[in-house]
């Protein structure tokens, strides 16, 4: 145990807590907030430390008891008391341990969240709708906005393709691992012969970077304009306001036609191809570690599938962590009820950084 550090932690946290209830610092807004974002990053360690210090203690206690007591009734009491104290300290340690690792510097960020039709033709489009919906609940029960940045619908109300941003608490951190290849199995509305169809939709959850995390140099940017077009190419705007940007040096292209204000869709574009760019950035430092380490955990493999829907059974199954939910819990799921699946990701993915570490 790195007590020494956790101790050092634990006197900041309090002295950060003083502070916040100092009249100086609470005129200085910009000192208040800072004081107050550090404090809360460092909750955390510091309230599993102190039921770490409590759990310590009382089993310094119950091992004085049992080298005190004849009673044999009470000894067994004690034995009893110090082996669950010990499985206490154990679980707690190893919480500390995750919570000292180095932290995601992106899990604070909001997110650029892409939603594609793949193999499946309409019923892929449906799936995508599908989808959506379930992040736009999920961000609803979470209290974060959700705004759609560009969207392409089909003709039966699927989506091609679908971007939006999705801001509010700690967005990035549970959201990072839906990045991936989703898979549904379902007899499609449009099937008379009542065939269990396969479909696959990819998403990718992108941080979303600010200006001092990406540099565009606006003479790496060809920006061409053109009219916006809904489902099968008709126009529905008589001006060229949609917006079309190339990233020259990488060949990205973003293109925007929701807002029918050319400075709105190229103001909504920079903010994808920036998240774009960040998200390349990150992937090749993340191959650069793996090839060091011969290994590599949660990168977000967009080619990987990572999720089955089946609808005929009821089930939806993550084939990363080979956790499956079934009956009212998958309607539920698609309702935006998806912490089961984030937490267990997350404690998935949790073990295999403290295995690494």
């Amino acid at each position: 145990m790195i007590t020494d550090r956790l101790e050092s932690l634990e006197k900041r946290y309090q002295e950060l807590e003083d502070a916040l209830t100092d009249a100086e610092v609470i005129n200085n807004q910009d000192l208040y907030h800072k004081y107050r974002k550090e404090h809360a990053d460092l909750a955390p360690v510091v309230q599993v430390f102190r039921r770490y210090q409590q759990v310590e203690k009382e089993l310094a206690e119950n091992q004085a008891l049992l080298k005190e007591e004849t009673d044999e009734e009470m000894k067994a009491y004690a034995r009893e008391e110090i082996q669950g104290l010990k499985d206490q300290a154990d679980r707690l340690e190893e919480e500390l341990r995750f919570l000292m690792l180095p932290k995601d510097p992106n899990d604070d960020k909001n997110v650029i969240l892409e939603i594609r039709a793949g193999t499946g033709g309409e019923e892929a489009g449906l799936f995508a709708a599908d989808l959506f919906r379930m992040y736009t609940r999920l961000a609803e029960r979470k209290g974060w906005k959700l705004e759609i940045l560009s969207h392409s619908a089909t003709g039966i109300g699927g989506l091609k393709e679908i971007i939006a941003s999705i801001s509010g608490d700690q967005v990035y951190s549970q959201l990072k691992y839906e990045s991936g290849v989703h898979r549904v199995q379902r007899v499609p509305a449009t099937e008379s012969q009542g065939r269990i169809h396969t479909s696959a939709v990819t998403v990718a959850v992108l941080p979303e970077a600010e200006e001092v995390d990406v540099q565009i140099n606006p003479e790496e940017l060809r920006i061409d304009v053109f009219r916006s077009s809904g489902p099968g190419g008709q126009s529905v705007n008589t001006t060229d306001s949609a917006v079309r940007i190339t990233h020259l040096p990488t060949g990205l292209v973003v293109s925007c036609q929701d807002e029918k204000s050319q400075h709105k869709n190229k103001a909504k574009g920079l903010k994808v191809l920036r998240s774009r760019l960040f998200d390349l950035k990150q992937q090749e430092q993340q191959h650069q570690i793996a090839k060091e380490r011969k290994s590599q955990v949660g990168t977000g493999d967009r080619s990987e599938r990572i999720r089955t829907y089946n609808f005929p059974q009821s089930r939806i199954t993550d084939h990363r962590i080979g956790f499956s939910i079934h009956g009212l819990k998958m309607e539920a799921a698609l309702d935006g009820e998806l912490d089961e699946l984030i937490q267990g990701l997350i404690a998935y993915y949790r073990t295999q950084t403290l295995a690494q570490g």
